[in-house]
């Protein structure tokens, strides 16, 4: 796998570099802002680039902005976020477009090796991989009136791990539960959330959508 990082931290690039490379993977570019990352990527074209949100100058969200923008000049291109922090508002952007090849990460999830490389090749294969604390973040809400207040706790798991990126039959694996039972949950979730069945639009992504709205 072709690879970018960009992050403005050294040690972490480095890190980062050394653990993709002995794993097998080859990283084009080592970045440390926005504005060299684009370029990187328009230069190199690289299987997923491994972003940090917040980069110089003015380390807010200049990361957001050039993920983004990589998202639209450069669909094939996966894009895995790195961050320290829970952005609400990058989430929503980022599930407002097309979610296939992408991830968002908390930066403690690279102590867990396994798991980031198998994020990484699920993001280059297409899929949607968000860490399940960032998911369990998104999805908190304390208002009544909030549609996740409908949900069931396992129709909430459920929906975690939909956002993550898992397939029905992975979702039974995991929860230890029957494919028909997982359909039936899916099915219950669009119900409450009040989507109804439209072939122009993913309702998977419409779900999340609805929680992180407001």
């Amino acid at each position: 796998m072709r690879l970018i990082l960009a992050d403005d931290s050294v040690l972490l690039r480095e890190g980062l570099s050394s653990l993709l490379t002995d794993a097998g993977h080859e990283v084009v570019a080592a970045v440390g802002d926005a504005e060299a990352l684009v370029a990187a990527v328009a230069g190199q074209r690289p299987d997923v680039a491994v972003v940090d949100v917040r980069m110089p100058p003015g380390h807010s969200d200049e990361g957001l902005r050039a993920a983004l923008e990589i998202r639209e000049r450069w669909p094939r291109v996966g894009v895995l976020v790195l961050s320290q922090y829970v952005e609400k508002t990058y989430a929503a952007k980022l599930l407002g477009g097309a979610t296939e090849g992408l991830g968002y990460l908390l930066k403690d999830r690279v102590s867990e090796v396994a798991d980031f490389l198998d994020a990484l090749e699920r993001v280059r294969a297409g899929g949607t991989v968000f860490d399940h604390e960032v998911v369990r973040q998104l999805l908190a809400r304390t208002t009544h009136a909030d549609p996740v207040s409908r949900l069931s706790t396992r129709e909430s798991e459920v929906l975690q791990h939909l956002a993550q990126g898992f397939v029905n039959t992975a979702i039974a694996e995991r929860l230890h539960v029957s494919l028909s039972t997982v359909e039936k949950h899916v099915n219950a979730i669009f119900d409450k959330l009040d989507l109804r069945q439209d072939g122009d639009y993913n309702r998977r992504v419409l779900a999340i959508l609805r929680y992180l709205d407001g």
